[in-house]
Order: C-alpha cells, then sequence, then structure tokens
C-alpha cells in the first residue's frame, strides 16, 4: 500500500509541474497600470515609467472600449527597449478576452504561402469579432436526485429519473440512455446546480448549491458555490457566441466546414465569398441578430512591410468593417522597402497623415532598476541589492534588454555554487561570458581580418566608430574590484 501511495503522490507532482507557463519577454504585463481617471501610476500591472505614452494609449484604450475608434491607426514610435511591445501588450490585458486582439510581426506576411494582401486581408477580418444573440430553451435548477435502473442481464437500454428543483417548484423528468451518459461525463451528483439544452442536450454544470456547503465529503479545492434558482424550471436564454470574420470566411470557404479552422491551412480565400459574408452580416445587423466587435490588429516591425502593403492599409483603414490598427518601429529615417525614397520610421508621408502617433522615451535609471525587479519575481529569481545595482549599471551602459537576459543566467551562476540569491559575483561572471553588442562589434572591428567576407567599407567604419565604442566600459568583472576597464579587457577577461 505505501508503494502505491508513493506512486500516487509522485503522479500528482508530475500533474502540478507541467501546469507551469512558460515565462515570456512581456508575461509579467497585467494592464496599461492607469487609475479610473486615465491617469499612469508610477508601477502598476507590469508597467514602468513611460507615463505620457501610457496616458495616451489610456485614451486609445477606452476609445476602443466605447467602440468610437474603429478604422483609426495608432503608431508607437522609439528607439529599440523604449517599451512599445510592452504598452500594446498592456492595451491587450486591459481589453481582455471579450474583444479580439491579434498580433503579427511586419516579415511575417512575407513568408506564407499566400500573396501579401490576402496574409493582411486574413489578419484584418480575424480581429474583427461578430457577436451573434440566439435565444434557445433550457432546464436550469438543483439536483435533487437522480435514479438509474439498469437490467441485470444488460440487454436493454439504462433508464433513469432525475428530480430538479428550483426555489419555487420540483419536477421528476425521465431519462434515456444518453442524458444518463451525459450526467455521469459530467460527474453530476446531488446538490449540483445545472442547466440542460432542450435542443441540444448539453448538460452544463454551474456549481454546487450552498445548501449543500457542509457536505465536507463531496468538496474541494476547486469547489464553486451558487445560489439555487428562482422561477420557473424551464427558461428561455439568451445565448452569446463571439466568432471572427475570418473564421466565417474559413467555414464558408472549404468543403469540410468549421474543421477546416483545425487543419492550419486555411489557404486563399475568393473576394465573392467575403462580400457574400459581409452582406449576411449587414442583414444579421439591421435584424438585431448580431453586432460587430472591431478588435485590435497589431502589427510589430512595421517597418518591414513595403509599398505594396502600405498602399493595402491605407485602403482598408477606409472600410466600414475595419479593426484598430496599432503599428510599431525602432526606426528612424529609413528607406520604403520596394521603393529608393526615405522616409520617416520607413512608412510613406499618406501613410504617416492617418496616424495618431504615440513616442516612447528611453527609461531611467530608477525605472530600469524597478523593471528589473519586477522580472526577478517573474523569473522567480533572489538577488542581492548589491547585484541588482550592478545589473542596473550593465541595463544603463548596454541595454535594458541585455541585462534582462543576465537574470536567469546569473541565477543558474549562483546555484551551481549552492547559492540562494545571485550575489555581484554571479553577474560579473555571466557579464564575462556573454558579451553585449557593442563588445561583440569590437571584437569584430580587432579581428575581423579573420573572419571570412571581411570586406567593410569606410562609411561601414565611420557608422561603426560614431556609435560609442571608443567609450570605455566602466562595468567590473571577475578579478577587476574597484578599477574601470576597457571594452578590449573585458573581452580578454
Amino acid at each position: 500500500m505505501s508503494g502505491a501511495s508513493d506512486v500516487n503522490l509522485n503522479a500528482a507532482e508530475v500533474r502540478d509541474l507541467t501546469r507551469i507557463e512558460r515565462i515570456g519577454a512581456h508575461s509579467h504585463i497585467r494592464g496599461l497600470g492607469l487609475d479610473d481617471a486615465l491617469e499612469p501610476r508610477e508601477v502598476s500591472q507590469g508597467m514602468v515609467g513611460q507615463g505620457p505614452a501610457r496616458r495616451a494609449a489610456g485614451v486609445v484604450f477606452k476609445m476602443i472600449q466605447e467602440g468610437k475608434i474603429a478604422g483609426r491607426a495608432i503608431l508607437l514610435a522609439g528607439q529599440p527597449g523604449s517599451g512599445k511591445t510592452a504598452i500594446a501588450m498592456g492595451i491587450a490585458q486591459a481589453l481582455g478576452e471579450d474583444t479580439p486582439f491579434n498580433t503579427i510581426a511586419g516579415s511575417e506576411i512575407f513568408s506564407l504561402e499566400m500573396s501579401k494582401t490576402e496574409a493582411l486581408t486574413q489578419a484584418f477580418r480575424r480581429s474583427i469579432g461578430v457577436r451573434i444573440m440566439e435565444e434557445t430553451e433550457i432546464i436550469e435548477g438543483e439536483v435533487v436526485e437522480i435514479q438509474v435502473d439498469t437490467p441485470v442481464d444488460g440487454s436493454a437500454e439504462k433508464r433513469g429519473r432525475i428530480t430538479l428543483c428550483t426555489t419555487d417548484m420540483e419536477t421528476v423528468y425521465d431519462l434515456g440512455s444518453k442524458m444518463i451518459d451525459s450526467l455521469q461525463k459530467e460527474k453530476v451528483l446531488a446538490g449540483d446546480v445545472i442547466t440542460i439544452d432542450k435542443a441540444s442536450g448539453k448538460i452544463t454544470k454551474l456549481g454546487r448549491s450552498f445548501t449543500r456547503s457542509r457536505d465536507y465529503d463531496a468538496m474541494g479545492p476547486q469547489t464553486r458555490f451558487v445560489q439555487c434558482p428562482e422561477g420557473e424550471l424551464q427558461k428561455r436564454k439568451e445565448v452569446v457566441h463571439v466568432v471572427s470574420l475570418h473564421e466565417i470566411d474559413v467555414i464558408n470557404s472549404r468543403q469540410q466546414g468549421f474543421l477546416a479552422l483545425f487543419s492550419g491551412d486555411t489557404g486563399e480565400i475568393k473576394a465573392e465569398v467575403r462580400e457574400q459574408i459581409n452582406a449576411k452580416v449587414a442583414e444579421w445587423r439591421e435584424e438585431g441578430k448580431a453586432s460587430i466587435v472591431p478588435g485590435v490588429l497589431f502589427i510589430d516591425e512595421v517597418h518591414m512591410l513595403d509599398i505594396e502593403c502600405f498602399s493595402w492599409l491605407n485602403r482598408a483603414l477606409e472600410s466600414d468593417l475595419a479593426p484598430v490598427l496599432i503599428i510599431a518601429t525602432n526606426r528612424g529615417f529609413a528607406n520604403i522597402r520596394g521603393t529608393k525614397y526615405k522616409s520617416p520610421h520607413g512608412i510613406p508621408i499618406d501613410l504617416l497623415d492617418r496616424l495618431m502617433i504615440i513616442p516612447t522615451a528611453p527609461y531611467k535609471e530608477k525605472e530600469i532598476r524597478r523593471i528589473l525587479e519586477i522580472r526577478c519575481e517573474e523569473e522567480d529569481v533572489d538577488m542581492a541589492s548589491e547585484a541588482l545595482d550592478l545589473l542596473t549599471r550593465i541595463g544603463m551602459e548596454t541595454s535594458m534588454r541585455y541585462a534582462i537576459h543576465m537574470i536567469m543566467a546569473a541565477s543558474l551562476c549562483a546555484s551551481k555554487r549552492k547559492a540562494n540569491e545571485v550575489d555581484v559575483e554571479d553577474i560579473r561572471r555571466v557579464y564575462s561570458l556573454f558579451v553585449d553588442v557593442k563588445r561583440s562589434t569590437q571584437f569584430l572591428m580587432e579581428y575581423q581580418q579573420d573572419f571570412m567576407f571581411n570586406e567593410i567599407s569606410d562609411d561601414e567604419d565611420d557608422i561603426v566608430s560614431n556609435g560609442g565604442l571608443d567609450d570605455k566600459s566602466s562595468i567590473p568583472v571577475d578579478g577587476a574590484e574597484d578599477e574601470e576597464i576597457d571594452l578590449s579587457d573585458a573581452m580578454e577577461t
């Protein structure tokens, strides 16, 4: 018996481990961190700093929520590592699951097996929800008793009865074999509050009745208690389904219907199919059967789109069925892809004129330290105050992304020496093992003759030289306590 219990315990531990979610770059973002007046809090919901940008994003969020900004476009512009994607993710978290929010990268549309404009069309229609409302008859009540009659020889079908009650009435219903199987599948017991769809026979368990709250044997940590329903057992209930326009397109353009959604490869969809669906959705809207939910499409690295895509976006934003478009770029003056012309952010001037531009500023030292603290909590890493000071200093002199990447590596170094807390020596160790962009570029400049295809023009040499590579780095590494060392010494260390 003890061996069996050990096996069960280990299996439970394995199941618990599999529930751990993967930590992403923006998994600590829970919202925009605004108060009721849409004013940004200093630190809230994983967001730090960027007050003016978050305030502007809060106004956009409110307009999206009220459905007053469909067909508009917002540009998040700023240098790398200034929180553009974090703000977009904050808007997505604040909107919740009811509003469609889709994210694509600008370079993503070139790798799909379809035309660029078709990929953008599908992304647009995936970001527009259709809320379809229908009325259905249901039976809702608390289960008083379930009786199942099973023949001894097993030759006849199972029969049974279920007694349901509300605060006003109680009724007994006969059960067939399918309904009995459904009840057993949902593990319905006496004291549960359930609903039965009369059209489909689907059984949904809403929770456990408060009158059975003292039945400790039938309770678990996830038990949800609900009130016993009032009034009649049979009711008419309005059911709301939210689907995207793209899902309706796929269902109506493939022979296998809704099963095509699970195959992944939807392929190109004919314009005639979309026109018929738009007409049908407009008809549903007039009859009050459906309403449009304008969602959000976020295109990161928008400078990777070419002139054809920008022209398509110009026209698509004028459509009646257009989501809110949020785009982000870290480019300054850059070539418009597909042309020889330069433009701010690599975006054509006529499209820039349509955009509401939200600029993001570089983070200050205090803000970088707070972000690193939040990332340490998210990655479950204990770090000494002195080590956090050094990591903040590294983030200021290199980049915040580089400093964030060092957190888990330093934690592994600390666990290697059997320490529970990341110390300064762990940060120095990781800093000497993994170089940042400036030190890597300096290394290439010094040893470029040893690499293949090593030609570098005078213009490129000047660009690299003006990038700050001649500066001295004041980050101490292993074996250097207080002295300042230059970049080449750091590389040799």
